[in-house]
């Protein structure tokens, strides 16, 4: 009597298990990647945001008044929604100016702050 080769069910059964697995988690990853691109590009915008507004603040050569201000710009066809703050320092001639990124959503995206002195 001559033996039959090849594989049994059950042994089929498991090898696409073993491959469902790992396409299935090849597709998380892949998932992971795209939200954490999605991410940066908000972030990176969102910054150049505030770096714009910082820039343009330090340009007019003026002392910042203390208080709030809110303010708002578009990068990369996205709409950001900002808050400028400024606050004292313990040296009278410097103020801290804060500029808060919020998403069109009005989620934070950042916050990016600095010093500036008294020109």
């Amino acid at each position: 009597m001559k033996r039959q080769r090849g594989f049994t069910l059950i042994e089929v059964l498991v090898a696409l298990v073993i491959v469902a697995i790992a396409l299935g988690a090849g597709i998380k990853a892949a998932g992971a990647l795209t939200n954490n691109a999605e991410r940066l590009a908000e972030v990176s915008a969102a910054q150049w945001c505030a770096e714009n507004l910082l820039t343009e603040l330090r340009l007019t050569q003026q002392f910042p008044d203390i208080g709030e201000s809110p303010f708002s710009c578009e990068q990369l066809g996205r709409s950001y929604a900002g808050k400028l703050r400024v606050g004292p320092t313990p040296n009278p001639l410097f103020r801290r100016v804060d500029a808060d990124i919020a998403n069109e959503q009005g989620q934070p995206v950042l916050t990016l702050s600095t010093i500036m002195g008294k020109f």
